[in-house]
């Protein structure tokens, strides 16, 4: 019996033992890989934990701004109702001004409809409908006049300030589908020249992101990550009608200064210059006052007593900047004037006698040189 028992513990188990000490000397990682993995999990746990840290700024910002958000649904009037070009629904943002609660967004989200036929539903389901609207078609703000308790309004930036590659994050209702937030990046400042349809919005000078922007995002604020609006969500660059990673807002600044003229004057004055352009400044006209290629635009004439008057503007400059801004043509310029905030002093870079120098101007009101421009 005892030979049987030698003979079961030789055969069973020391081919165990045997395997055992194969894996211990020949395969050290089968034994060492479990603790490995372990450690792995733990690291990747604390290099999350410390980026969650980070990307809790999103979650913060969305937070703070969602109260202000509104979404639009606006019932056409009897006579567009089956225009395919109409939109019904749309964004928009709280907004206030001397004590007074406003809805701020895009003039095309509400333009075929009227105060009765709106709705604004606000983060907590609450529904108000506007008292009075306030528009601009050449800028495409509109603002419309609320009354409730308990509103919370938006925190206002400075687009100024906002510089190519900021983090931005883009609030509204794309698709109908409320309370959504994406997330990108300013892509360009200064964009002009967009075509946007019926042609109405001639004074541009969006900011450009990447933060995706679909239908229903119009009029929806665009936010920085201190939580503060730089900007409205009005159109899009796209071939499918979707988000392809180009969308527009409307500068706050802009916005905000047509809002007040709107609120307190019902209508929005222009800037003015005081000079005539070259309409047909071409290649050979910049050869021939000295400029290596076609630039900015010449003057032609200058009005007596103008801001340009003032400012010892001449005929034959050539106006490269304004405000900082290359001048693309006569027409991107007369754009540049007429949504420029009234007295303000603005840099004109110019090219003069072969030499660029820069001039100081202060833009005037168009309506004080109404009449005298009858007369020229």
């Amino acid at each position: 019996m005892m030979s049987l028992r030698n003979c079961f513990f030789t055969q069973r188990v020391w081919p165990l033992l045997a395997v055992s000490l194969f894996a211990l000397v020949v395969c050290p990682t089968l034994v060492a890989q479990q603790p490995d993995r372990e450690s792995e999990f733990t690291d990747l746990a604390r290099d999350v934990e410390a980026l969650s840290r980070e990307l809790g700024i999103y979650k913060r910002v969305a937070k703070l701004v969602s109260p202000s958000v509104v979404h639009i649904e606006a019932t056409p009037l009897p006579q567009y109702r089956f225009r395919r070009d109409v939109e019904e629904a749309g964004s928009a943002v709280l907004v206030r001004y001397r004590g007074h609660d406003y809805v701020l967004t895009n003039r095309h989200v509400i333009k075929h409809s009227r105060e009765n036929l709106i709705r604004l539903e606000l983060s907590d389901g609450r529904q108000l409908e506007p008292t009075k609207i306030w528009s601009d078609a050449e800028t495409d703000i509109a603002v419309l006049a609320v009354e409730a308790s308990e509103l919370v309004p938006a925190r206002i930036g400075d687009s100024d300030l906002a510089e190519i590659g900021d983090i931005v994050l883009a609030f509204g209702s794309p698709f109908n589908l409320r309370r959504s937030v994406t997330r990108g990046i300013i892509s360009a400042k200064g964009r002009s020249n967009l075509d946007l349809g019926d042609g109405e919005v001639v004074y541009q000078k969006f900011l450009q992101t990447d933060a995706a922007i679909n239908p229903g995002n119009s009029g929806g604020p665009l936010v920085n990550l201190r939580g503060e609006v730089i900007g409205l969500n009005t159109a899009i660059a796209s071939n499918s009608g979707g988000n392809e990673g180009i969308g527009f807002s409307i500068p706050i600044n802009i916005a905000v200064r047509i809002m007040r003229q709107l609120i307190e004057d019902g209508h929005v004055e222009r800037g003015f210059l005081g000079v005539r352009l070259d309409g047909n400044f071409d290649s050979a006209s910049a050869r021939y006052v000295g400029l290596k290629r076609r630039k900015g635009t010449r003057v032609t004439f200058v009005t007596e007593g103008s801001p340009a008057s003032l400012a010892k503007l001449q005929v034959d400059d050539v106006i490269l900047h304004f405000d900082g801004m290359q001048v693309e043509d006569d027409q991107h310029l007369i754009n540049l004037v007429l949504r420029t905030e009234i007295g303000r002093q603005v840099d004109l870079v110019i090219f003069r006698d072969r030499k660029v120098q820069t001039i100081q101007v202060q833009i005037g009101k168009h309506a004080d040189f109404a009449e005298l421009l009858k007369k020229q």
